[in-house]
């Protein structure tokens, strides 16, 4: 049988191929188009799945960064009103002090206003009677002139002393009006305290309203508060993340800075999972660091990490903030002497000759300074940790939306790349057997022209 087949020529074998695929067209193309709509349906639900997934990813993204939003509205919103508190306590607990001071001075300024408005006395009746015999004639009598000469005398006199009485008595209400300058001026300044008091309570109040309206639109979910918290938490991750780079690069450098006295501490040769002790010792002393200063400021209520922190009693609180103070001045202690021993080693290995002592003890200093400073600088680590963890919920849940969405999209071109591919290999199956199916249409062409003829020959009449 082998022999047999063997024995065909190609052309017969060509023809036995066109004849088998032209009379398995149909079945080939219903194939074709079950396997293409079986994989399209399956891409295009696939497609909707994912789509219903970026949809609930999406939801609760909004959910995410309305609940951070409004927890950080109630945080500016807090503090704001501590402040407020603050203020208020400070200057209401000095207001009764200021009040008495200023009725202490209104009363004065009163006093001296009511002294200053007194008159001289008026001239006694006995005026009235020289006057009456300054008229009488002096012409008949010349002891009466004398007398009326004396008289006259005597007025002039009491004229100069109720002149200089009257002067004396203006001088005196000048000298309190002038009194009345320093309690207004002491008076103004108090007022200017309340004002200023006032005026601070009042741009506390605008903060405040500022905050509350923003708070409002995160309660209400609108779209403007989204955009908003979204570029909001946008830049916070790429600012923190900046910050994170910089602490890290310090973070390095104080590695390098005591990573050789410690290899001569505990040892150079031993290893732990193919690390050095050394290196896992200088690393652990950093997270110490850095865990130490992220106590610190959770005790200090600038960052959040630790709820079970923030919800101690102060007293609590307090003595865990001394505590973490003294534990950190202890490992800046302990990574100073290392930065001393690491200079001290590389004194002795001839690096630095003795004789130049000056460059040696600044070297010295540049190290321990290095190495009290750096510390410090790692215990602010925890402020842009807290924004780069609180940024990147938002910043993950955005691109694996955008992945979703993508994968999506990706799904409904593949379906249709792939039903449009059936259609495609439909019509390449029809081009392979084209000549069988030309005949065929020659065929049915024939078949339907003589059927038409023996139509028409029935119609005719005989």
């Amino acid at each position: 049988m082998t022999e047999i087949f063997q024995s065909l020529p190609p052309w017969l074998w060509f023809v036995i191929a066109l004849v088998a695929l032209f009379l398995a067209r149909k079945p080939m193309h219903q194939g074709i188009y079950a396997l293409a709509r079986f994989f399209y349906q399956s891409l295009r639900l696939a497609a909707n799945a994912v789509a219903a997934a970026e949809a609930r990813l999406q939801l609760r993204n909004r959910e995410v960064l309305m609940a951070a939003g409004r927890e950080a509205a109630e945080r500016h919103i807090e503090r704001e009103f501590d402040r407020i508190e603050g203020a208020m306590k400070k200057e209401l607990a000095q207001y009764p002090t200021l009040h008495r001071k200023l009725c202490e001075q209104l009363t004065a300024v009163d006093e001296d206003y009511v002294r200053s408005a007194e008159v001289p006395p008026e001239p006694t009746n006995w005026v009235n009677a020289i006057k009456a015999v300054a008229e009488i004639p002096t012409k008949q009598d010349p002891v009466l002139g004398d007398v009326l000469e004396t008289i006259h005398g005597s007025m002039r006199k009491a004229e100069a002393k109720a002149l200089e009485a009257y002067r004396e008595s203006a001088r005196e209400r000048h000298q309190l009006l002038k009194r009345m300058m320093p309690a207004w001026r002491a008076i103004l300044q108090s007022l200017g305290k309340v004002n200023k008091t006032v005026t601070t309570v009042q741009q506390r109040t605008t903060v405040v309203d500022r905050h509350m309206d923003r708070y409002e639109e995160i309660l209400q979910s609108s779209d403007r508060a989204q955009r908003m918290l979204s570029s909001s938490s946008l830049s916070q991750f790429f600012i923190s993340a900046f910050v994170l780079a910089i602490v890290l690069g310090g973070a390095l450098i104080n590695f390098y800075l005591i990573a050789r006295p410690m290899t001569e501490i505990v040892g150079g040769s031993a290893e732990i999972g193919g690390f050095r002790i050394a290196d896992i010792s200088t690393l652990v002393i950093l997270l110490l660091e850095v865990a130490v200063g992220m106590f610190v400021m959770e005790c200090l209520r600038i960052t959040r990490l630790f709820p079970v922190i923030a919800a101690l009693h102060d007293k609590v609180r307090l003595r865990m903030l001394w505590g973490a103070c003294a534990l950190l001045f202890i490992l800046v202690a302990v990574e100073a002497g290392l930065a001393l021993m690491s200079e001290s080693m590389f004194t002795t290995g001839g690096v630095f000759p003795q004789s130049a002592g000056e460059v040696h003890w600044g070297t010295i200093a540049a190290r321990m300074g290095l190495g009290v400073v750096l510390p410090f600088a790692l215990i602010f680590a925890a402020i842009p940790l807290e924004s780069f963890i609180a940024s990147s919920r938002t910043m993950i849940g955005i691109l694996s939306a955008f992945s979703l969405r993508t994968l999506a999209v990706g799904l409904r071109l593949v379906g249709s790349g792939i039903w449009q591919s059936g259609d495609l290999l439909v019509r390449l199956y029809d081009i392979v057997i084209f000549l069988p199916l030309w005949l065929e249409a020659r065929f049915l062409r024939w078949r339907e022209q003589v059927a038409r003829r023996s139509d028409a020959e029935a119609g005719s009449p005989s």
